[in-house]
């Protein structure tokens, strides 16, 4: 086909082997950088920028303020010193004068340079010995043909071995010229400007080639808005699509039900948890399927909250199943649920991955045949084997970092149930509104009356008799402890014991007074079990323990925790572990011995220390870690961002989330013909990930 005969979609698709300097030759570069198409190359954003518009000639340099030089390397001289170091020397010319680049302990560095070359220098110059040098500056090699740079800004792309920052602004460059006209603008002319919204033909050559930085930061702009707006219309689709497609039982809180329900709870419920059984209750009475994120710090009262909504669908003749993480925390819900339901006629079964064959057939007959009212377990639950005879109510538990994909695949445990998610681990409000942005919140933000203080201690090896002789005294009085390391086996690469030498150790040494039992995740089920039993009993005054006590252990009596190498631990795990030792009538000690080496360690392990609130530590770890590492969208099913960042770009996320709403209120199916691009973009970019049919 003659280019003049192609589409815009079908020039936009040309190989990047066919585009004008790359060539065959290079193609593979460009493919380990995702880089299949033109339109690949348009939309691969810059990760930086060089700034060059203070480019200074060598002899009106300032000490002190960050400046550009381009030139010739006239000399490279590479020494070392009596100390076994390294210094790298690089002379560079620039109409006569000259200036000096050093590197200290960076050899590598050499292998940039070569006699002759043009290069760039940015950096803080300072004057000495009659010439200006700067020390570690940022390099950017030139070729030949490039027009000078200086005075501009200059986009910095992702990279792989054998490819330079010049070769890919060429290859970028020609793909704007040749291609970039040919994207076509998403949004209506009235909406770009109701929005302030930079239009696509000014805004694509802007990102990639800014003529000043307001120029930069209106084009970063109009895509932020764009990628994250996307985004929102798609899971605005997704759960319009399960509002009109899927019809679940109503189930209204009569004040019959209400009342029988309430007289299973020995105690006041606080105001966050009457608020959250409103909310589920009114969503509940409907005929649309609930989906609804409940989210509370440790030990706020989640597990009594779903338990009234799995008790409102059994009242009604619908069974209820609740999926937890862990056979450990599976099982403590089963516990719990048989003290609050004693007596009662609530038929209840707890399905594992550890039961027997001839027990798990006869417990799914069960299931299946509608003999049992309340379900309990873990993933087993929704094996394909396990069908629901009248399905009500899906409850997962401590599933936070399931995202909508795996959400939408949870949800066919049976037909048409309502659905409610719950976590303990309080989520960043940006991230909430994207990886849970099809879900509805409630959120419990006060803990009930009950839980006591925690006392939190950061300590060196310094302190470790000292907080021995507090431990071992508080088993005296009558409490239990926990000591939790991060690894199970040896590890030549950490310094950091195993649990299986820690618990040798105590047991032989600081604890050998006292019973001490054992409990890791590589444990067989039934032995777990054994354990965890045996330390509710009291037989156990101190268990020695990896993460997997981090949820759903409730031992009123263990008030005591120490925690080895707790730079190991991310913050909201640290968080969840203290949360062990808050539900008895005696206040918590925990101690964190840890050996921060790294200024984000430390950040982290300062915050743990100051504060028990769970929603301010998420905050401060999402912006301490990154929602990269956080919540990695990929994780979840989701395409990752190209270009937003949900810690940077909070206040663009309310505003595309408010408008995405908005415009699927008056077009819920985009059908409009002015949406028909948005429609397109947000189908092709998160259509399969969100299970997307057809919207129109």
């Amino acid at each position: 086909m003659d280019a003049s005969e192609k589409t815009p979609a079908q020039s936009l698709a040309t190989p990047v082997q066919y585009l004008k300097g790359v060539g065959p030759a290079r193609v593979d570069l460009l493919e380990r950088l995702g880089l299949r198409t033109a339109a690949d190359v348009l939309f691969l954003f810059p990760r930086d920028y060089q700034d060059l518009t203070d480019h200074r000639p060598i002899e009106n340099l300032e000490e002190g303020k960050l400046q550009t030089v381009c030139g010739i390397v006239e000399d490279i001289e590479l020494r070392g010193t009596r100390t076994g170091k390294t210094i790298l020397g690089v002379l560079v010319r620039q109409d006569g004068g000259f200036l000096r680049a050093l590197w200290f302990n960076q050899p590598f560095m050499r292998d940039k340079f070569s006699l002759g070359q043009r290069v760039m220098l940015s950096g803080k110059p300072k004057y000495e010995g009659l010439m200006w040098r700067m020390n570690h500056p940022r390099v950017e090699p030139l070729a030949e043909e490039d027009e000078d740079p200086a005075g501009r800004i200059l986009p910095v792309y992702p990279l792989t071995e054998g490819l330079h920052q010049w070769e890919m602004r060429r290859n970028v460059r020609q793909a704007l010229d040749d291609y970039g006209p040919l994207i076509e603008e998403a949004f209506p002319a009235e909406y770009l400007a109701q929005h302030d919204l930079c239009p696509m033909a000014r805004a694509l050559p802007q990102i990639h080639f800014p003529g000043d930085r307001q120029s930069l930061t209106r084009a970063r702009r109009r895509f932020v808005y764009q990628e994250l707006f996307v985004l929102q219309l798609a899971l605005a689709l997704r759960r319009r699509q399960q509002d009109d497609a899927r019809r679940a039982p109503e189930l209204a809180a009569s004040a019959k039900i209400d009342a029988r329900i309430r007289r299973r709870f020995p105690f006041e419920l606080t105001a966050g948890q009457e608020q959250a059984i409103a909310e589920i209750a009114a969503d509940m009475a409907r005929s649309k399927p609930m989906n609804r994120l409940l989210q509370g710090d440790v030990g706020s009262g989640k597990t009594i909250v779903a338990l009234y909504a799995m008790l409102l669908s059994v009242a009604h003749g619908h069974q209820a199943v609740l999926m937890a993480p862990t056979e450990v925390l599976a099982r403590q819900h089963a516990q719990t649920f048989e003290k609050l339901l004693i007596g009662s006629e609530v038929r209840r079964g707890l399905l594992t991955g550890g039961l027997p064959a001839r027990q798990r057939a006869a417990l799914l007959e069960k299931i299946s045949d509608g003999e049992l009212d309340l379900v309990l377990g873990t993933q087993a639950i929704i094996q394909q084997d396990v069908s629901f005879a009248k399905l009500g109510l899906v409850v997962i538990d401590e599933q936070h970092k399931f995202g909508v994909r795996q959400r939408a695949r949870l949800k066919y445990a049976g037909p048409d149930p309502h659905y409610l998610v719950m976590t303990a681990t309080p989520i960043p409000r940006s991230v909430t509104m994207t990886l849970f942005g099809d879900l509805d919140v409630s959120t419990l933000r006060d803990t009930p009356p009950r839980r006591q203080k925690v006392n939190t201690y950061l300590a060196g090896d310094d302190k470790r008799e000292r907080w021995w002789e507090f431990f071992r005294k508080k088993l005296r009085e009558g409490r239990q402890g926990f000591v939790v390391t991060p690894l199970v086996d040896e590890s030549e690469q950490l310094d950091v014991a195993s649990v299986q030498e820690r618990f040798e150790a105590l047991a032989n040494g600081e604890l050998e007074a006292f019973r001490v039992g054992l409990i890791h995740g590589r444990m067989p089920p039934q032995e777990k079990d054994t354990v965890m039993d045996a330390f509710r009993r009291g037989e156990h005054q101190v268990l020695v323990c990896t993460s997997v006590v981090e949820v759903g252990v409730d031992v009123p009596n263990a008030t005591l925790m120490t925690i080895e190498s707790g730079e190991r631990f991310g913050l909201a795990q640290l968080h969840q572990l203290r949360g062990r030792i808050s539900r008895g009538r005696y206040p918590g000690f925990c101690c964190v011995f840890a050996e921060a080496q790294t200024e984000a360690a430390r950040k982290r392990l300062e915050a743990f220390a100051k504060s028990t609130d769970g929603f301010k530590l998420a905050e401060r770890d999402f912006a301490l870690r990154g929602p990269g590492d956080l919540f990695g969208t990929q994780q979840h099913g989701l395409p990752p961002f190209r270009i937003a960042d949900l810690l940077r770009d909070q206040d663009l996320l309310v505003e595309a989330r408010q408008d995405a709403m908005h415009l699927i209120a008056a077009d819920p199916g985009l059908a409009e013909p002015e949406h028909a691009r948005l429609r397109r973009q947000t189908l092709v970019r998160y259509g399969k990930a969100l299970d997307l049919g057809d919207v129109g």
